[in-house]
């Protein structure tokens, strides 16, 4: 039999103490959760209280529902279950790949899964029209989003868009390309054309549209892989205008890991995201010290993507994670309160906003992500990366 949750680790005594102060510190957040302090300090008591040996006699099934097909965005949910973090907490997990047609939060809300991976406005919209979900853990603390011209487009900041056709993916991607409309001073309905753009860059390449929206970590990536047909060699970032929304003010928070908001009223539901929370952040560490492993971790688990851009993605994902000043998975309110604020003020093409009111307490916690960093932190793991530094990767043709 197995031991579960590596109750050999250090410092599991401190977690009590540790995430009593932060609940207490958390208490007078209006934005934090007065409805989920007592499910998150209930998880930590019971984990600190295991005995020093717990046999997993049975893992307990879990279901994740990611947003996408297995690539290194998810490295640490994939690194958590081949390296058995998971298995160690006694969970048994289930990696469930999305698609277009697949929205995770929507999946978790209506009981077809566990836990699920959103982005936080797509996640706080579904909540608005009755989606009982909380965000548990925020894992990206910054936005990877882009929009990514010609070098000799002459678009260089949002305000340069007027008059020119703008692609978005839809589906919740485009929130922060109205979000940068807004901020320029410009109609999204008469100053820029918006056209739906493919979940690929060709649109840009051919030149049908003259800005495209694009991933740090995917999309971006997908340009520098691609032959320009004048020179026969690979294009360059100097080939290429890129307006980050994240450093013009107007980035979102994106990936994070919901559970359900009426089971968290039950004590059993409570260990359990406690359990699987601590085994995906340690994931997560162990893709930053790892992102060579990692890579081939999510490649082996099916990805259709290429050894390179594989890689490339698990750096570019890390740039979005770390450092993480107050700890892996912790909100950082300020980036909650301007995703929020984006959120109640952006308008689209109808006039609509994301959001219509404030979220309400209770929408995200940072409970059980400081337990599990007081754990990982017990076992010696550096749980802030202050340190991280990316690696330098060589993009093959077609990310091969």
């Amino acid at each position: 039999m197995q031991k579960t949750a590596r109750r050999r680790w250090l410092g599991l005594a401190s977690v009590v103490t540790i995430g009593a102060m932060a609940l207490a510190a958390c208490s007078s957040s209006s934005t934090s959760t007065e409805s989920s302090a007592a499910p998150a300090a209930s998880a930590a008591a019971s984990a600190s209280a295991a005995p020093a040996e717990e046999e997993c006699t049975t893992p307990t099934p879990v279901s994740l529902q990611l947003q996408w097909f297995a690539q290194a965005q998810f490295a640490g949910y994939y690194a958590a279950k081949d390296k058995g973090f998971y298995a160690e907490q006694c969970l048994d997990v289930t990696i469930l790949e999305g698609g277009v047609d697949i929205v995770p939060q929507t999946q978790l809300a209506q009981g077809n899964t566990d836990f699920a991976i959103a982005w936080v406005p797509k996640a706080l919209a579904s909540r608005e029209q009755g989606a009982g979900i909380v965000n548990v853990a925020q894992v990206f603390q910054r936005s990877g989003t882009l929009q990514v011209s010609w070098a000799d487009s002459g678009i260089a900041t949002p305000a340069d868009f007027k008059g020119k056709k703008i692609g978005n993916w839809g589906f919740g991607n485009e929130f922060e390309v109205f979000a940068a409309v807004t901020q320029a001073g410009l109609d999204p309905a008469n100053d820029v054309e918006l056209v739906a753009q493919q979940f690929d860059m060709l649109g840009l390449l051919n030149r049908e549209i003259d800005a495209a929206e694009a991933m740090t970590y995917n999309e971006y990536a997908q340009l520098l892989e691609a032959k320009n047909p004048e020179t026969g060699k690979l294009y360059t970032p100097e080939d290429f205008n890129v307006i980050s929304y994240e450093e013009v003010g107007v980035g979102m928070l994106q990936d994070a890991i919901w559970a359900s908001e009426e089971r968290l009223a039950d004590p059993e539901y409570q260990a359990l995201t406690q359990k699987f929370v601590t085994a995906s952040l340690e994931g997560w560490i162990y893709c930053r010290d790892n992102p060579e492993e990692c890579a081939d971790i999510v490649t082996a688990n099916g990805s259709k993507l290429g050894k390179s851009h594989q890689l490339w993605m698990m750096n570019e994902v890390n740039k979005l994670i770390w450092p993480s000043p107050n700890g892996i998975g912790v909100m950082d309110p300020a980036a909650w309160d301007r995703t929020v604020e984006i959120s109640l003020n952006t308008k689209n093409l109808e006039g609509s906003t994301v959001l219509t009111a404030a979220p309400a307490d209770g929408s995200y916690t940072p409970d059980y992500a400081m337990a599990a960093d007081a754990e990982l932190a017990g076992m010696g793991l550096n749980t802030t990366g202050e340190d991280f530094a990316p690696i330098t990767v060589t993009l093959m043709e077609g990310g091969n």
